[in-house]
């Protein structure tokens, strides 16, 4: 049996009968689209959309976005709030439509976040090319701007003509529900072809689950890894965002207690240990508290579960500093897990958690080594509980505001934040005790994640308060999606934190001697040429206002506190503005981050930038000591 579908309805339809499972839960795969139509979409998915929501019997709700890059980050948010086994599909039309994708589309594979692109194309017959929007390459005539999603897709297909369809379908559904390969999938659509009928098998509308598979850790590896750790004195837990994902959070919490080795996170994992655990010791890295910082640089064994080790959480190879260090690495990819030449562990973080748990009952590393930690652990909670109360002025510091959140918000309630000075003082600082409760996108860092992200984190879960920070310069790249959430009844509370420029890069800009040249918001002096007159008269509250939120101008401390709680009360998406020193002090890390000075320089400040860097780089490793050779020794 067939029916006779175009090109979009199929795909609508298609979508609609796609659900996930893992541990005998079923759900829907992609249970909504976003998007914004324009002549390469409007008569072809925009109208199976539409008749899906007018009367067929397919159930795919469409959500409108305002901006395509912003409704790739709210997809890759629903998906991160889900453990990746939902997502939403995004379509957009030909040409600017189609390349504002990828930005996101990156944010997405980077972070291994699923999210499903449909970008509107040329017309494959050719028949009028070149069409409005259409890139011309005079080398061929299959050359179309959606060539630019290839890279940052983990699977990319372009569907000439309706028999491809159902091959591609399959193919992207595959990817979107593998833990190991997932990330973007671009299915690029002709305009011309998302119009056409074709007669489909019925078999392709039935509903298909797609298995999440969890593998478990082949017992070779494992007894690798046990051997590893057994050996070690001083290990460290490493845990990622595969900890979250898998839902292995009371797995990490059962091998941290039975062990006593301490558990420090990356952005990514953050929450799945409460903070004040015993065994929790904060976020590791560059922007890492001491406490981890210092167990890192001492650690013999390194035990890294479900995480890509970005630069940031190695303080680009800096921070794990024992000579004869080793590591033991839990991850569902391959490609992560052999990382810092490692006991390389291929398995689910849950599963390989479990196992690890259970072989090495009885061991436990020393009384003295736990104490030890958890004294600097105490020393640094009183640490947060100053710099969350400063009393700076006149101005308030950045780590007040946080302390002020930290006082209203309850456990489920979610931060939202990606760019800026922000993630680093919340990796610092933060206080997560709920797995979900930490939404920080760190592995892309993109500006103007943080708004289209919180619509997503709602979307998700409207059973959790969402609070997105977003710094002014971050809020000027993407607050547009302010208006969906108003258009949706989403309730957000946007905290706008106004410094005046970009607070961090102007730090970094000290940090290598370029003066903070080009950070600041500021009319151009007539006097010296450059960017350092008055301040810009610009209100981002009066424009967060004509988006349709509420407003709450705060001046103080105090003042913003009582907004928050205000705010969360409120049903309605509001904005809470508040005016910080961008030079507020921060409690050191105890790390390093990697960014090159300039070599030679008449500035004197950026030579003795250059001197400190030289310094810091002869501490920087390339993990690749054979364990052979570390046997032996």
């Amino acid at each position: 049996m067939t029916i006779r579908l175009t090109v979009g309805q199929a795909v609508v339809r298609f979508l609609a009968n796609q659900w996930s499972e893992r541990d005998g839960v079923e759900q829907r795969l992609v249970p909504g689209c976003f998007g914004i139509f324009g002549h390469g979409n409007v008569a072809g998915l925009g109208q199976a959309l539409l008749q899906a929501a007018t009367g067929d019997d397919v159930d795919l709700p469409y959500y409108l976005a305002r901006n395509e890059q912003a409704m790739v980050h709210a997809a890759a948010a629903y998906a991160k709030t889900r453990n990746r086994l939902q997502t939403l599909a995004c379509t957009a039309s030909i040409g600017p439509g189609s390349t504002n994708m990828v930005t996101g589309a990156a944010l997405a594979t980077t972070n291994r976040l699923p999210v499903l692109l449909l970008p509107s194309d040329f017309f494959a017959t050719r028949v009028a090319s070149p069409v409005l929007q259409e890139l011309e390459d005079p080398r061929s005539y299959d050359v179309s701007v959606n060539d630019a999603l290839k890279p940052v897709s983990r699977f990319w297909d372009r569907v000439n003509r309706p028999e491809q369809l159902p091959s591609a379908l399959l193919g992207a559904m595959r990817v979107l529900t593998d833990p190991a390969e997932t990330g973007a999938v671009t299915l690029c659509l002709p305009q011309d072809v998302q119009a056409e009928a074709f007669d489909w098998p019925e078999d392709l509308f039935a509903r298909r689950v797609w298995h999440v598979r969890r593998p478990v850790p082949e017992p070779a590896a494992l007894a690798r890894a046990v051997a590893a750790i057994r050996a070690a004195r001083r290990p460290l837990v490493v845990a990622g965002g595969g900890v979250v994902y898998s839902d292995a959070a009371q797995a990490l919490v059962e091998l941290a207690e039975a062990t006593g080795i301490p558990i420090s996170d990356t952005h990514a994992g953050k929450g799945a240990v409460p903070w004040d655990h015993p065994q929790a010791v904060g976020g590791v890295g560059s922007t890492g508290t001491p406490v981890a910082n210092r167990l890192a640089r001492e650690a013999d064994v390194v035990i890294g579960i479900g995480t890509r080790y970005s630069d940031f959480t190695t303080a680009s190879r800096t921070q794990f500093a024992d000579p004869d260090v080793r590591f033991v690495n839990l991850n569902v990819t391959s490609f992560d897990a052999a990382k810092h030449s490692a006991v390389s562990v291929v398995t689910d973080a849950r599963e390989g958690l479990t196992a690890l748990t259970r072989a090495l009952a009885g061991w436990r590393v020393d009384d003295a080594y736990v104490a030890a930690y958890q004294e600097h652990q105490g020393a640094w909670n009183a640490e947060v509980d100053r710099a969350f109360h400063l009393g700076h002025g006149p101005l308030p510091a950045q780590t007040e505001v946080l302390g002020a959140l930290h006082d209203v918000l309850d456990p489920r309630d979610v931060i939202v934040q990606a760019a800026g000075s922000l993630p680093g003082d919340l990796q610092l600082l933060w206080r997560a005790s709920d797995p979900k409760s930490y939404n920080v996108e760190y592995a892309y860092s993109c500006m103007g994640y943080e708004i289209a992200g919180g619509l997503g984190t709602k979307l998700a879960d409207p059973t959790r308060e969402v609070f997105v920070l977003v710094g002014d310069g971050s809020y000027l790249m993407m607050a547009q999606e302010i208006v969906t959430a108003v258009a949706e009844d989403l309730k957000l509370t946007i905290v706008l934190v106004q410094n005046h420029g970009f607070a961090s890069i102007g730090a970094l800009s000290d940090s290598v001697g370029s003066q903070r040249f080009g950070t600041s918001y500021r009319r151009r002096n007539p006097e010296t040429g450059l960017l350092d007159g008055d301040v810009l008269p610009i209100d981002l509250a009066a424009n967060a206002a004509s988006l349709g939120a509420d407003v709450i101008r705060t001046a103080t401390i105090d003042d913003f506190r009582a907004a928050l709680l205000k705010a969360r009360a409120s049903e309605r998406t509001t904005l809470v503005e508040i005016e910080t020193d961008p030079l507020g002090p921060v409690p050191s890390s105890e790390s390093w981050w990697d960014v090159p000075v300039a070599e030679t320089s008449e500035l004197e400040s950026t030579r003795a930038a250059r001197a400190a860097y030289d310094e810091n780089k002869t501490a920087q490793r390339g993990y690749l000591k054979p364990s052979e050779k570390r046997d032996e020794a």
